[in-house]
């Protein structure tokens, strides 16, 4: 479950804001923009894709179309040869910002998928255990405010992970961490993936995150966006792009894909 066939998608909008100034590149009120162009993607069931462009390419556009919360204009999203047209409760969005209820507890946040749940007992061996697995044990009582940014996003994964989604869309999901904060984050995601085999789509601004994480990497083009490069990672954990010649080969070939003449 998971298998996910983008055909010839396409997405315009009509720019509403009246612009102050015209530089002869800003979109004027009531014109047609194109954010993608005829994308043809698709990802096998359990891989982690990780989606790179540059800013305001249409990544979390393509995103939210795929979890269904935004349409194409022409196209379609099938998951396992359903077509997507709606959120579905088998596809958890996590957000690039906090997305916890600041009123409830670490555990009243995760309960909150399975709260439904009939056997009690049942309930609360599975919060515990998914609490655990991003290990806030001990903080099940705390509010989000008590916790860092790092605990707060591992809460979210718990929350999304304790429903059993067929699949995760994370839209920048280590935006505004520290950078040991970030490290962490980056390896625990990469171990639960391994471990439970869900299908991941990732966004992100950082290539070695993509390199790191991937089992697929996907290059968008600027606006209209078009797949630039969609290949798949077939490296095993863990890795290193600054070690091993072929990712460091890959990732200089992305740095210059991404306008970037050379690889810091």
């Amino acid at each position: 479950m998971g298998h996910i066939l983008i055909e010839n998608l396409n997405k315009e909008f009509v720019e509403k804001r009246r612009q102050k100034r015209d530089n002869g590149n800003t979109p004027e009120s009531g014109q047609t923009v194109t954010v993608l162009e005829n994308l043809n993607l698709e990802f096998e069931a359990g891989e982690m894709v990780c989606i790179l462009g540059p800013s305001g390419c249409g990544k979390s556009t393509l995103l939210r179309i795929i979890a269904g919360f935004d349409q194409p204009t022409s196209g379609r999203v099938l998951q396992d040869g359903k077509e997507l047209s709606s959120p579905s409760p088998d596809n958890i969005f996590v957000y690039q910002h906090n997305g916890l209820l600041p009123w409830m507890t670490v555990w009243q946040n995760v309960e909150l998928g399975i709260r439904h749940t009939a056997d009690p007992g049942e309930k609360e061996e599975t919060i515990q255990e998914y609490i655990n697995m991003v290990e806030l044990e001990g903080f099940e009582d705390h509010y989000p405010h008590q916790l860092s940014g790092g605990m707060q996003r591992r809460a979210e994964l718990a929350r999304a992970l304790v429903i059993n989604p067929e699949m995760l869309i994370m839209d920048e999901p280590f935006s505004g961490l520290d950078f040991l904060t970030h490290m962490k984050m980056r390896e625990e995601v990469v171990n639960m993936h391994l471990y439970l085999g869900k299908t991941i789509l990732l966004v992100t601004h950082n290539i070695d995150d993509a390199l790191i994480m991937g089992d697929r990497v996907v290059i968008l083009s600027g606006r209209p966006a078009q797949v630039n490069l969609n290949r798949k990672l077939e490296f095993p954990h863990p890795r290193d792009p600054k070690t091993a010649p072929e990712l460091q080969e890959l990732r200089e070939e992305i740095f210059f894909m991404l306008g970037v003449s050379y690889a810091v």
